[in-house]
């Protein structure tokens, strides 16, 4: 290997080496990508009473292909990476979420049919080749109460759409509202704005969608029009093409392979409550949350990680208490035998998970328990 392959192949093996690597065709290969003269030498040297000669071309062999895919690999220097901040945001329960988790490739922030569930303005990271995109996924802008809790969600959506290199109004394709309309009158001008018209697979007659973009182009000078569906991955490629011609250049903002500015303690609180409202469905109040009470790693002889976690669910009136545990305790076991199996996914560990459930009267309504809970 000569100077610049070893400095090349140094630099890649560093922490935090960002860049893709490029696939080199090689003669008569094998399924499993090796030549025929490399898998000859392995095969001699394996044989019962191979000479040293042999056994020491085949090790020759192996340390050649470590160094061809070393060299390959492409480290983007700061002048050539472009990173910027993408707002995800609408109305409740639009798919916002289900959309940032598409975009980043991995659940981090949490779905379902009740609205209201995004409370956090949560940052997805995905770096594609020179490109790093930071997504914020808002809470769903709040018209119908005044509660504290609600403040404070808007307050987060507020918090993001004046400061970001690019937005996504995220609507139900053919719909328009006046919840989406009160969400597009808090955009800025001079912030280029994407109309994301999701949910497209639920269209009946898609080429009614023409004069429907036609009367959202009035509405707002929107930048491209993007008609999706956040669960198809060839849209979720194109919107990235998209996205990236609006990002500025300049160095990326995380690694290479991070996905999320959250902590593991809040993913957990985050998973807790989607069962919470997954098993509940429009029983249970809105105004239901979790707090994580102890998140710790503890060693093991038996897992690699092994996680122990106690969460509190946390409900307004003791018949929602009731509601939550079930009868017999099923539903609160449910709850967390589901919460489980995903967080041990999620963080790759073996979990204890411990779920209980408490009533808080009015803590809605309450800012200071708003803000003791975790919210801005």
């Amino acid at each position: 290997m000569n100077d610049a392959a070893k400095k090349v192949a140094s630099t890649a093996g560093a922490k935090g080496a960002k860049g893709k690597k490029e696939t080199q065709s090689l003669p008569d290969v094998t399924p499993a990508g090796q030549s025929m003269a490399e898998l000859d030498a392995m095969l001699a040297a394996a044989k019962p009473g191979a000479t040293p000669s042999l056994v020491a071309r085949a090790h020759e062999i192996e340390a050649e292909k470590a160094a061809e895919a070393e060299v390959s690999v492409h480290i983007y220097a700061p002048e050539e990476q472009h990173c910027g901040l993408i707002a995800i945001v609408g109305k409740p329960n639009v798919g916002k979420s289900t959309l940032m988790n598409a975009l980043v490739g991995q659940k981090i922030s949490i779905t379902s049919r009740k609205s209201q569930t995004t409370r956090h303005r949560i940052t997805g990271i995905r770096t594609k080749e020179a490109t790093q995109f930071i997504f914020v996924d808002t809470p769903g802008f709040q018209t119908k109460h005044s509660t504290a809790l609600n403040k404070s969600l808007n307050k987060a959506v507020m918090g993001v759409i004046g400061d970001v290199d690019l937005i996504l109004f995220v609507v139900e394709a053919g719909n328009f509202t006046l919840a989406d309309a009160k969400v597009l009158s808090l955009f800025k001008p001079g912030i280029p704005t994407l109309l994301i018209a999701n949910k497209l697979d639920a269209v009946g007659r898609r080429h009614e969608i023409a004069p429907w973009l036609k009367s959202m182009q009035e509405r707002h000078p929107f930048a491209e029009f993007v008609p999706m569906s956040a669960k198809n991955k060839g849209d979720i490629e194109r919107l990235f093409g998209i996205c990236s011609k609006y990002l500025p250049q300049q160095p990326w903002f995380y690694g290479e392979d991070e996905l999320t500015d959250r902590s593991e303690k809040f993913l957990a609180s985050e998973t807790v409550r989607e069962k919470l409202f997954r098993f509940t469905g429009d029983e249970l109040p809105y105004t239901s949350t979790v707090v994580i009470d102890k998140f710790e790693e503890e060693p093991s002889k038996m897992y690699k990680r092994f996680m122990r976690i106690a969460a509190t669910i946390v409900v307004e009136r003791d018949g929602h208490k009731a509601m939550v545990i079930g009868q017999g305790g099923e539903r609160l076991k449910r709850i967390s035998s589901e919460a489980r199996q995903e967080l041990e996914k999620l963080l790759d560990a073996k979990v204890f998970l411990e779920v209980w459930v408490k009533v808080r009267s009015g803590w809605a309504d309450d800012e200071a328990r708003v803000k003791s809970f975790g919210y801005e």
